[in-house]
């Protein structure tokens, strides 16, 4: 995968300084809202590969990659050069001007996509790319009902909160849409979780098809093939495929959330809609996070005559600049010269185990789950059902305090623990997190 240069020099801090002052001067200038992980916040000063450095020059193994967005790797030098060189020429001209970067990266995500005729419009995040696609659906729909899935989450925007399955994250329930939500996103609660895969399939689809008889025209049902911040959770294979059909016969769309599992983090699939494609691709294809490998980049992807649909001018001011495009190019052209989807399949397929492994034993792990490099681990009170956050807190601070970051999630009160590493993690790096896991989950 060739060399990473070394981490820049560690910065040196003045006698006196702490990162409490920095989380002081944080509390009196951002909101209450923005939340902060860990009793004691860190500053993450640098990174390389897979790891990265605090202010206080502690190392630390990444297995959250800033939210599933450090993709590749940090620093990755080739997506560094991309974006020093475009830097240098011209950083940003807006949609207004031909884009030659922002025109090649959108014919290679076009051809990736699986959709026909397609058509991409970039945005500054998965937020504004699934707004976007909103916007599509109900235009080109003449509706403003929205189909979602229980436990989902699709960003922080007016219109995203208002079509967010999971309370956690959807502060208002107020919205511009009318949106129903339909069984199937999580496997293993709900009415249905002690069915088959196959009997499973046919009572959400049933589900679904009640639900149709109790609406008038519908726009889109949008779903994350498998759910992200709702803690990694996702339905038996094949459950959109059975949905498409249902919807097509009523002319409805399918929008494919893909921000967070797209561009072979699954493993198994370039695109997580892949295990759902026996009915064909979505309609509506929105992605974000690791194409950019930390660059703000999103987009949306989508049929021509329903991208073309808008009857009204819109630009877009920063989405699709030179300098994202140039480090998206970059990136994505490591990610397949590289076979990441690949080293996903096979040192996801390693790491699970191996934190299966780890979690036997421990009263509070309910369920250890995921594809490749996208991972969780779900706590709740032993011997129950009850989701156990405070637990997740606890083995969060234990992991840190270890040497390994993770994130969290879960639509039952954040008691997920989720694991998603740069998809050019190594065996070592995996065998050493799992162990690093093992002992937070320990000291439980």
């Amino acid at each position: 995968m060739g060399l990473l240069p070394g981490p820049p020099p560690r910065r040196v801090r003045r006698a006196g300084a702490s990162v409490s002052s920095l989380f002081d001067r944080h509390k009196a200038v951002i909101p209450d809202w923005v939340a902060l992980y860990y009793k004691d916040p860190i500053e993450i000063t640098h990174g390389e590969g897979r790891h990265v450095w605090d202010a206080d020059g502690r190392r630390y193994l990444d297995f959250f990659g800033g939210i599933l967005t450090t993709m590749t790797a940090h620093a990755l030098p080739e997506v560094t050069k991309a974006v020093a060189e475009q830097a240098g020429r011209i950083i940003h001209s807006s949609t207004l001007y031909l884009n030659r970067p922002m025109v090649e990266l959108a014919e290679r995500i076009a051809g990736l996509s699986g959709i026909p005729d397609a058509r991409v419009f970039f945005t500054t995040s998965g937020t504004e790319a699934n707004d976007t696609a909103l916007l599509l659906a109900t235009a080109y729909r003449r509706s403003n009902q929205i189909l979602a899935m229980r436990n989902s989450y699709h960003g922080r925007s007016f219109s995203t909160v208002g079509i967010t399955g999971n309370r956690s994250w959807s502060p208002t329930g107020l919205s511009p849409l009318q949106t129903l939500y339909v069984h199937g996103g999580v496997r293993n609660r709900g009415p249905y979780a002690q069915y088959t895969d196959e009997r499973f399939v046919d009572a959400c689809v049933a589900d679904l098809e009640d639900l149709l008889g109790h609406t008038r025209d519908v726009a889109a049902l949008i779903a994350e093939p498998v759910q992200g911040v709702g803690g990694f959770t996702s339905p038996p294979d094949g459950l959109y495929a059975a949905f498409r059909r249902v919807l097509d016969r009523h002319g409805i769309l399918w929008i494919a959330d893909e921000v967070q599992t797209g561009w072979g983090r699954t493993g198994d699939h370039f695109w997580g809609w892949q295990a759902h494609g026996q009915a064909g691709p979505p309609d509506i294809l929105t992605f974000a996070k690791g194409i950019g490998n930390g660059m703000s980049v999103g987009g949306v992807v989508a049929r021509a005559e329903i991208m073309n649909c808008i009857d009204a001018n819109s630009i877009s001011t920063f989405g699709g600049s030179p300098i994202t495009m140039a480090a998206g190019l970059a990136n994505l052209s490591y990610l397949l010269e590289h076979d990441l989807q690949g080293n996903a399949r096979r040192v996801g397929g390693l790491l699970v185990e191996r934190v299966r492994a780890a979690a036997a034993g421990v009263d509070a792990v309910r369920e250890v789950r995921g594809r490749g490099l996208m991972i969780g681990v779900e706590l709740t009170e032993p011997g129950t059902d009850k989701a156990d956050p405070e637990a997740a807190s606890a083995v969060l601070e234990a992991a840190r305090e270890r040497g390994l970051l993770i994130g969290k999630g879960g639509g039952h009160n954040t008691s997920v623990l989720r694991i998603a590493p740069p998809l050019s993690l190594t065996v070592a790096e995996a065998e050493e997190g799992a162990a690093i896991l093992e002992e937070a989950l320990g000291a439980l």
